[in-house]
């Protein structure tokens, strides 16, 4: 990639462009605002335009309509982009997530769906992007976020856990595929307080769950986005195919957390 520069609080991305799927939300929405903070230009993508774009210094992301589950919308996505910004450094497939539901009762129709956001559209947005990539003389770089679900399934999750991990898988084949010129990472997520500004969203359970944790709390969305700036930037110019976890030491043993408890 072209050269950024990287100051004390972290890389710089001026006249970078950045594309960040589901970017109007959550963890979404916090990487697009550090990418503009950090001076990029960046699109976010979504089923429906939010009341308010991430804006940072009075710079606001640009808005594409599209549902990345149809390979043709997703398309769209990165060509606006372009459009828009004449190249693409950048793309943080993000956008995600299921409700949950139980694997003995869920329809085909649900799995498919799951399945699709999860895994599929960051293909479709993936490949399209990568010939863009590819023809710039420097290249660029995409970043996967990904779960804890892919390793470590709850209840309720086969559709989002099946899809997540074959995230992983994807992630390290297109690193193998399309090096050098494209670097792709993967980051794991453990578990994350998406609301953290709303007070939490785990309600009464915050505490108890945060204590599971060996780094005392849950990831934040601000955590994740500090992993996608360092994975995009020259810092990680010789990381590709990996997997960046970013759960906070992952969870304590059942047993050790039993035996704390009664102690």
């Amino acid at each position: 990639m072209r050269e950024v520069r990287v100051a004390a609080q972290g890389p710089r991305y001026d006249g970078r462009s950045v594309v960040v799927t589901g970017g109007t939300r959550g963890i979404g929405r916090s990487i697009a605002l550090a990418f503009l903070a950090a001076g990029a230009d960046v699109v976010v993508c979504g089923r429906k335009e939010p009341d308010a774009l991430p804006a940072v210094g009075g710079r606001a992301a640009s808005f594409v309509a599209a549902d990345v589950r149809d390979a043709g919308q997703a398309r769209a996505v990165v060509d606006e982009a372009v459009g828009r910004h004449g190249r693409l450094d950048v793309l943080v497939n993000n956008a995600g997530g299921a409700p949950v539901a139980e694997a003995a009762t869920v329809s085909p129709r649900f799995f498919e769906r799951v399945v699709a956001l999860n895994l599929h559209a960051a293909f479709y947005l993936s490949q399209p992007a990568n010939a863009v990539m590819q023809a710039q003389e420097d290249g660029g770089a995409i970043v996967n976020i990904g779960s804890v679900s892919a390793r470590r399934p709850a209840p309720g999750s086969a559709a989002y856990a099946a899809a997540k991990a074959g995230l992983v898988a994807l992630s390290a084949s297109l690193a193998l595929e399309w090096a050098p010129k494209v670097r792709v990472n993967h980051v794991t997520v453990g578990l994350a307080n998406t609301a953290v500004d709303a007070g939490g969203f785990y309600g009464e359970a915050t505490a108890a769950i945060d204590a599971v944790v060996p780094m005392g709390r849950a990831a934040v969305p601000a955590d994740v986005a500090a992993a996608c700036l360092y994975l995009a930037s020259p810092l990680a110019g010789y990381v590709t195919g990996a997997d960046l976890e970013v759960h906070g030491g992952g969870e304590l043993p059942g047993f050790h957390v039993a035996t704390r408890a009664k102690g």
